[in-house]
């Protein structure tokens, strides 16, 4: 059996970037509190304190909003 390779790689996760304001050319969804179209992708934005946690890209509005919706979450506790 072959060993697995880049057995002390080290695990990445993902930190939400800040901004402070969606982009101009991003597409605001309707129907969605939080997800904005950019560049074919869907993306959340939610507002924390004074700026814009920005979410992975998303290949369904659905699954940017349960990101938002998770931060929010978050942050009130």
């Amino acid at each position: 059996m072959k060993t697995l390779r880049q057995q002390n790689r080290q695990i990445i996760s993902y930190t939400p970037r800040v901004e402070p304001a969606p982009p101009d050319h991003a597409r605001r969804l309707d129907g969605y509190r939080d997800v904005w179209q950019l560049r074919g992708k869907f993306v959340s934005f939610v507002l924390v304190g004074d700026a814009f946690c920005r979410s992975p890209r998303f290949d369904m509005p659905q699954a940017a909003q349960r990101w938002a919706d998770q931060v929010r979450q978050e942050e009130e506790v």
